[in-house]
């Protein structure tokens, strides 16, 4: 079962048919289905499943009495009907009643079925129910929203499968230096302390180690202080200054590649900050979280700030480390032959030999250096030919996962799977090595197959204790966790410092289906802080907010979110966690603007 079913178009297009046309509705009055209770009151998933309960009465009168009444139960969809079964009723003496639980073993169409409530009374094996009645719309499938690596419609490709590195040196991995230059009260101007002048001298470094450069970004920021100012100005001046700090320093040759922005009127760099504060109460914490995350504006939520015990104290703390600009730099090390080396090697690529005059770790440099999968793979597969190790089997089959990433051809992307499969079955009978068993455990986890997934990565979790390879390893184990309905095992997963905004997500979805809205809420901003066009982050934010009972704050959250794809959407259109504010018109008119 793939998890990419639950965003089908198709089954959302005949989900609204079947609302708009169906002949049940909400506004029936009811005589013999009046008073029933489906609990919870919405179907959610959980744990390969969907577990709830029906009770209800039949009243008994002189004028209405049921004869040989029946109440049966469907959940279905415009293609599919599952009989549920007829209720056992226990006649009473001023009703008849009936209760039932049910577990049923999930499958992909039930998301956007109906289950329906049907009662039938005279003649016995009557087709035609006499009263209908919806219970449920939908089903809550929340934990599917986790990002495990599937291309979903509108979204950049992610990125899958890890390659086995040379070990000369961290060729081609992404490292991440982040730091804050501060800034004295109201200034802007550069302030040439030893702090700060050790952080250029810190990027400097980072920057000789790993000089191909991926993203730059300076985020001015400014504190809630009145020497701070009252608009945003301050805090685009001192992401301009840093900018060209890193310029006329040659830090930077190009500006071209520097990203300023800045915050302002915005408690989110106080969240972090104060989610790092130790002196103070968890339940202190919970009183200020509560304020920050109530959907009220900046100054409104400032003044209640101010009425929590110890605030002024805090604020002295915290707000000078908001005086200050945000440098985030993504870059890589170098890799690659000499263009010399490249050209000989290319002649012997080009050859049917079984000889080389390259060694193994020339071919693997050369390798990693060449910018295009299909020159990858050329070289990979001669690989495989002159050296029988693990490391080109495993790092083709890489590649092959990545095409498969690329192509809307269902039959092409199996074949590319089942090669990739093949691939590192091979490498990890060579070598059982880490890499290949994180590989075939995102392969199964694309293919819905949780549990074998879990396992192959559960497996390579205690062969290595290097650090971005448990990153990546423990990071995609804990969205299975939330799919397997282990929500705080998750968030032990969770405890790097990502890049990537949908690690965040998953990590916001950990804490929102555990319940901790305030860490979600944080996670949640922390992932559309990575990037601004990331949907998802505004959708979890969505869905603390409806369910906090702040529905203008969901319907901000939901309009940012339904801008970044028609996926998300479509999703917002049928979520039933959403269902009581579609029937709000202000979420129509939001949505129609999208």
């Amino acid at each position: 079962m793939s998890a990419s079913l639950f965003s089908s178009k198709f089954n959302i297009l005949l989900f609204f048919v079947f609302l708009q046309f169906g002949t049940i509705g909400w506004t029936q009055n009811y005589r013999f289905l009046e008073n029933v209770q489906l609990k919870p009151d919405k179907l959610t998933y959980f744990r390969d499943s969907v577990r709830f309960s029906i009770q209800g009465e039949i009243p008994i009168e002189s004028v209405v009495t049921p004869r040989n009444p029946q109440v049966k139960l469907s959940l279905k969809t415009a293609e599919v009907n599952l009989d549920l079964g007829f209720f056992e009723l226990q006649k009473n003496l001023a009703n008849y009643s009936y209760q039932r639980d049910f577990i049923l073993a999930f499958e992909p169409w039930m998301e956007s079925a109906q289950l329906i409530l049907e009662f039938f009374q005279g003649k016995k094996n009557r087709e035609e129910a006499f009263e209908s009645k919806v219970l449920a719309k939908g089903i809550i499938t929340t934990p599917f929203l986790v990002k495990i690596g599937q291309v979903n419609s509108g979204e950049a490709i992610p990125s899958v499968g890890l390659m086995i590195p040379t070990g000369m040196q961290e060729r081609g991995i992404s490292r991440t230096f982040e730091s804050t230059v501060q800034f004295n009260p109201g200034s802007s101007e550069f302030r040439k302390t030893e702090a700060n002048e050790a952080i250029f001298k810190s990027l400097r470094e980072f920057l000789i180690e790993h000089p191909f450069i991926e993203s730059v970004k300076v985020t001015g920021l400014q504190s809630p202080e009145a020497s701070e100012g009252r608009n945003s100005k301050l805090g685009m001046d001192r992401a301009e200054t840093v900018k060209q700090e890193l310029i006329s320093r040659k830090i930077l040759l190009r500006d071209s590649l520097i990203e300023a922005s800045a915050r302002w009127n915005d408690w989110f760099d106080f969240r972090l900050l104060l989610r790092e504060e130790d002196e103070i109460s968890d339940q202190r914490k919970e009183q200020y979280y509560t304020v920050l995350m109530d959907g009220t504006d900046f100054l409104d939520q400032q003044q209640k700030l101010k009425q929590i015990p110890g605030f002024s104290q805090l604020s002295r703390s915290l707000f000078p480390k908001l005086r200050v600009a945000k440098i985030e730099v993504v870059a890589r090390s170098g890799n690659g032959l000499s263009q010399r080396d490249y050209s000989r090697l290319q002649r012997e690529l080009n050859q049917k030999s079984s000889q080389s005059s390259f060694s193994f770790l020339d071919w693997a440099i050369a390798a990693e250096g060449s910018p295009r999968l299909e020159k990858k793979a050329e070289i990979y597969s001669k690989m495989t030919e002159l050296f029988g190790l693990a490391l080109p089997y495993n790092n083709l089959a890489v590649i092959r996962m990545r095409e498969a990433q690329q192509t809307l051809d269902l039959d092409r992307k199996e074949k590319l799977w089942d090669e990739a499969e093949w691939l590192l079955n091979r490498a990890a009978k060579i070598e059982k090595n880490p890499y290949s068993l994180h590989n075939l455990g995102q392969i199964y986890a694309l293919r819905g197959y949780y549990w074998e997934a879990y396992q192959f990565l559960s497996d390579a979790s205690v062969m290595t204790r290097n650090s971005d390879f448990l990153m990546k390893n423990e990071s995609l184990r804990g969205a299975l966790d939330i799919i397997r309905g282990d929500y705080k095992l998750a968030l032990l997963r969770f405890d790097y410092p990502f890049t990537d905004p949908a690690d965040y997500f998953n990590k916001g979805l950990a804490f929102y289906l555990a319940g901790d809205y305030a860490n979600a809420s944080i996670s949640f901003e922390e992932s559309v802080v990575k990037n601004r066009e990331f949907g998802y982050g505004y959708y979890g934010l969505a869905l603390i907010a409806i369910n906090s009972g702040q529905k203008e704050t969901a319907l901000i959250h939901l309009d940012r979110a339904a801008k970044s794809n028609a996926g998300i959407y479509a999703r917002i259109m049928s979520d039933p966690s959403f269902e009581e504010l579609r029937e709000d018109p202000e979420f129509f008119k939001i949505l129609k603007k999208n």
